[in-house]
């Protein structure tokens, strides 16, 4: 038995007698399945306590230490193991509101420290749209900076959604379904931002910026590349 107690012996009867008189090739098909089902167990098995390291108070850095990569690496594995669809750039917004949260003292996430959480991907294309639609990115970035609100909780530890911002990441799903695309990124998470009630919505609006023209930049920007995508 090894230190995990998973004997290899054992696994390999295991697939013989379900599929008894199977090829050599089908075989190898079935161990790679349950490989890959291994391989999850272990990510479910360190994403638990990785949440408990979270809620313990451990940084990002900590934890990027204890297995052995980067403080980023960390933050992009184990944001949520929940985010399976978002894009490393989506996934890197969540962590940049959860960490605003934390620098303002608030014990929740809500719309205005996701919006502001987009800044950290300026190259996306949530990033460009606002960039575009408001004039500058900084000009959004001031008019944002104005309206955060500043908490006195004292924070520890792992920082949840709000209600406000749970409904944001579940309209980020719906968004990408209905653009046909299998991935969440910042572009779906601003577009929910934008269709959730909240004061994102409400910055985003003084400042001129609505659903409609968001969604229409998006999908022209999405089709030309696309098109750039088929030509090279």
């Amino acid at each position: 038995m090894s230190a995990f107690n998973i004997d290899l012996a054992e696994l390999i009867v295991g697939v013989e007698s379900d599929f008894p008189g199977a090829e050599p090739l089908a075989l190898i098909t079935q161990a790679q399945s349950r490989a890959r089902q291994l391989g999850e167990l272990g990510d479910q098995l360190v994403g638990h306590f990785v949440d408990q390291a979270r809620a313990a108070g451990a940084s990002w850095s900590q934890i990027g230490d204890a297995i052995g990569v980067s403080k980023q690496a960390a933050q992009q594995r184990w944001v949520s193991p929940t985010l399976q669809r978002f894009t490393p750039r989506a996934r890197n917004v969540l962590v940049a509101a959860q960490e605003r949260a934390r620098t303002d003292r608030v014990a929740q996430v809500g719309t205005e420290q996701l919006l502001f959480g987009l800044f950290s991907e300026p190259e996306g294309l949530a990033g460009m749209a606002l960039a575009e639609l408001g004039g500058s990115l900084d000009t959004v970035r001031q008019a944002v900076e104005a309206r955060m609100p500043a908490g006195d909780t004292e924070i520890k530890g792992h920082i949840p959604f709000g209600a406000q911002g749970k409904s944001v990441l579940k309209q980020a799903v719906k968004e990408a379904l209905d653009l046909d695309h299998n991935y969440v990124g910042t572009e779906h998470l601003l577009l929910a931002l934008l269709s959730t009630e909240g004061l994102a919505r409400q910055i985003l609006g003084n400042l001129g910026i609505s659903y409609d023209a968001a969604r229409d930049l998006l999908v022209e920007r999405l089709a030309e590349i696309v098109r750039q995508r088929s030509q090279s």
